[in-house]
């Protein structure tokens, strides 16, 4: 089985969160045995109580741990500027020699014509569909990974 893909995107609005987890389930869907680690369902347990805060510490160790598990990331780069918190995964992934799959469905130019140079001089690929993400994680993951249907590469 190969290693799980982290899948590092934005969660903070009703949109985020179910764009990511439809995006999760057709990943899964896809290849039933990949792992796909996805924040906003393991760290779901760290969230707001009912008047409290987050525990901040507990969502950061969690990612942590997960990120350091991971074979690949997948990272959403949509936006003027992508979400902080991505950015910071996407460098600790980087620097650990995570291969790195941008997702940028945005239409939108930004700085490199794509996304901040420093996001995309990090990805192994910068896709614009999901189809093609899971194209390039097939071939990053290569015979470790065997899906129901191979995507053409992108």
């Amino acid at each position: 089985m190969p290693g799980p893909v982290y899948y590092a995107g934005p969660l903070f609005t009703d949109a985020e969160r179910s764009w990511n987890l439809a995006n999760a389930r057709v990943l899964r869907s896809g290849s039933p045995q990949l792992e796909v680690l996805l924040p906003q369902e393991f760290c779901a347990s760290f969230d707001t109580p009912p008047g409290g805060t987050p525990n901040f510490d507990g969502i950061f160790r969690a990612c942590l741990e997960h990120l350091q598990r991971s074979a690949v990331v997948l990272a959403v780069l949509d936006g003027a500027d992508a979400d902080s918190g991505t950015c910071w995964e996407v460098g600790y992934a980087f620097a650990r020699g995570i291969p790195i799959i941008g997702l940028r469905t945005d239409w939108r130019p930004a700085e490199d014509g794509v996304a901040n140079c420093m996001l995309t001089r990090s990805c192994h690929a910068i896709v614009r569909r999901l189809d093609e993400a899971a194209a390039a994680m097939h071939t990053l993951l290569g015979s470790r990974l065997q899906p129901r249907e191979r995507q053409a590469s992108p």
